[in-house]
């Protein structure tokens, strides 16, 4: 089944050329995230993994937000035909096991569980006038499952902050503490985005595929651990057809021709 034809209702899929556009897509609520848009996320990811044709996946949202984070008041998946794939734990899982780079296109507030998503993807590009947060705290819960991934790109002393004062931030601020990638003049977010994408289309699929598993696989493991396994990879990899094509380009002097294997 290709990328396009679930028949979703909170999420928009479309593919151009090696790139994937998943869109959150309740902008009259600022795409807020609940059961049903993360079964039909969850469908969208696997889609995109599975389609070989695909080489980078763009996470963004429908309007002027990403997304203002969970939906409280949908507590189950009902309106979806769609099969129950999982919940919000096993979607912010899934970002470590594409095998395809992620951008998360952030085109206004980012919020709790969207800023998640932000922190789950590989890049996050957003444009200056967005505004990111974790603001549970001040309605007497906690960030408790993004904690996790947010750890992965913020510093301890950020992150405390963050959750538990509940401010609101700038993207420079965001920037600033590797939330994001890079906050980029509003004007310029397509331009920007488009441009990294791009560059990440071009690389080998097989590359871009091995190294994120070995990248995801040893991030929490002992030096001692990481570092045999990582050789290993590295042999692995030595022995893939993108590597020889590589490596004749390079002495050929021309750009080389991937087959994804």
């Amino acid at each position: 089944m290709s990328v396009e034809d679930r028949g979703y209702q909170t999420v928009r899929v479309g593919v151009e050329g090696p790139i994937c556009t998943i869109t959150l897509s309740v902008p009259e609520r600022k795409n807020p995230i609940g059961p049903q848009m993360v079964n039909e996320l969850l469908y969208a990811l696997d889609d995109a993994k599975d389609d070989q044709s695909v080489r980078v996946v763009v996470l963004t949202g429908a309007g002027d937000a990403f997304s203002a984070g969970g939906d409280l008041k949908q507590m189950s998946s009902g309106g979806s035909s769609l099969e129950l794939k999982g919940d919000y734990a096993d979607l912010l899982l899934r970002f470590s096991k594409l095998g395809k780079p992620t951008i998360a296109r952030v085109n206004g507030v980012a919020m709790g569980g969207g800023l998640g998503l932000v922190a789950g993807c590989d890049f996050a590009i957003a444009k200056a006038s967005a505004i990111f947060g974790t603001p549970e705290i001040k309605r007497g819960l906690f960030p408790m499952m993004i904690m996790a991934v947010l750890a992965r790109v913020v510093s301890r002393r950020r992150l405390l902050e963050m959750m538990l004062l509940g401010e609101k931030m700038s993207a420079e601020q965001a920037e600033a503490i590797e939330l994001v990638t890079r906050a980029v003049p509003d004007d310029r977010l397509d331009a920007e985005v488009g441009a990294l994408a791009a560059k990440l289309a071009a690389q080998s699929p097989t590359a871009l595929r091995m190294g994120l598993a070995a990248y995801h696989h040893q991030a929490d493991r002992a030096l001692e651990e990481a570092v045999p396994y990582l050789r290993d990879q590295l042999i692995a990899i030595l022995g893939t057809a993108d590597a020889s094509e590589g490596l004749m380009a390079f002495m050929e002097k021309r750009e080389p021709r991937w087959t994804g294997r």
